[in-house]
């Protein structure tokens, strides 16, 4: 079963974090949500409380996909947090999935992992996408990494997730079954 690691801080942007929570493990995909703020109560933008399933100093084992909300001051909070920093380059050096969304984008930009990649972020954040082709679709892919625009386009990135993970046919099957454009 595919695993992925969904990060959450305070000030995320609960549309974003949790659709694609809610769409991967409808599609059977193993996912855990990750706090950094050392407690497992995070509460959103739009002060809505989510409990996550364990702290990021817990993480024991890889998953097959990180994945960055946007939001703010979420996004500034991820990107300050040294640990996640790790995580990511370890996974960007070795190839592996990475995915973020709004605002978050700019955090994989800043750290160069966008350069020569086609990319999306929220309008504005464009210059922090250093390299990056930007594009102006709600999610993309290239190589081992996806990008979404923003809250508008959660479900297009959580589709593009379950894509990445289980292929086309299971994306479309889920798009069907919430009636996801019909």
């Amino acid at each position: 079963m595919r695993s992925v690691y969904v990060f959450c801080a305070d000030g995320f942007e609960e549309v974003e974090g949790l659709t694609a929570v809610d769409l991967l493990r409808r599609a059977g995909v193993s996912v855990t949500m990750v706090s950094i703020m050392g407690r497992t109560k995070i509460t959103g933008a739009r002060n809505i409380s989510v409990n996550t399933d364990i702290l990021i100093e817990d993480i024991k084992e890889e998953a097959d996909m990180l994945v960055l909300p946007g939001g703010m001051p979420g996004t500034l909070n991820l990107a300050g947090n040294e640990t996640l920093a790790a995580l990511i380059r370890s996974y960007d050096d070795r190839g592996k999935k990475l995915a973020a969304i709004c605002a978050a984008p700019s955090i994989l930009g800043v750290m160069g992992i966008l350069k020569d990649k086609n990319a999306v972020c929220f309008p504005g954040f464009e210059e922090k996408l250093a390299g990056a082709n930007v594009l102006d679709v709600p999610a993309v892919t290239d190589k081992n990494v996806t990008t979404g625009r923003g809250m508008g386009a959660a479900t297009d990135f959580a589709l593009e997730l379950i894509r990445v993970l289980q292929g086309e046919d299971k994306a479309k099957e889920m798009a069907e079954k919430i009636v996801f454009h019909c």
